[in-house]
């Protein structure tokens, strides 16, 4: 059987990776790239906009740190799907969330951005840790939805004070059911939909 364009592209990633500790790279590139690659066994994007989200996000993430007088007063996080950028959390003022999405917006491969920041009290590690373990619950959850074909995997889950963003390429049967199943779990405050919809 004839390999499609994105399983030729997964296996010569896969194999690049077998060597990259015999060129000397570091375990935290290997571990990332790998998780990386396996999530693109079942995903909807494309090989090339995998790995242009890590890029954007980790790009996203440096760019925050090199810029304190944003950092110091925000908690906020960088997430990217299909090279559309999502930034949450809370900051001091609200020019302070505009000024951080603008200078991602212009970064490269970046499609578009959601400023979703919230003007508020600052999340403490004790929020942290409460939303990670409620993202935890909501993907677990996921496969619980009964539809022929849908795979819990292809749909990214962030969370922060109990606000849940939900990411992916997802159906027009499969979009609706899982907003409407992720408002039924308990912890959850709001659910805000970034879905791309795959036509037909």
């Amino acid at each position: 059987m004839p390999l499609t364009q994105h399983t030729r592209g997964l296996i010569i990633s896969l194999s690049a990776l077998i060597y990259l500790p015999l060129l000397g790279g570091c375990t935290a590139a290997v571990v990332a790239t790998t998780a990386t690659l396996a999530s693109t066994i079942h995903d909807r994007r494309s090989n090339d906009a995998v790995m242009d989200d890590q890029e954007i996000k980790l790009r996203a993430r440096t760019t925050l740190s090199k810029h304190p007088e944003i950092s110091d007063h925000s908690r906020i996080h960088v997430t990217s799907f299909n090279r559309r950028v999502l930034i949450f959390g809370q900051a001091e003022t609200r020019e302070l969330a505009h000024k951080f999405a603008q200078i991602v917006s212009h970064q490269p491969k970046v499609k578009s951005i959601y400023n979703e920041v919230e003007v508020r009290p600052l999340a403490d590690n004790l929020d942290v840790s409460g939303d990670s373990a409620l993202t935890s619950k909501i993907k677990g959850s996921l496969w619980r939805i009964s539809i022929k074909g849908f795979d819990p995997t292809r749909v990214k889950v962030s969370t922060t004070l109990g606000n849940v963003y939900l990411l992916g390429l997802v159906t027009a049967e499969e979009g609706p059911a899982i907003v409407e199943h992720v408002r039924s779990i308990s912890g959850v405050k709001k659910v805000i939909e970034i879905f791309e919809y795959l036509e037909g």
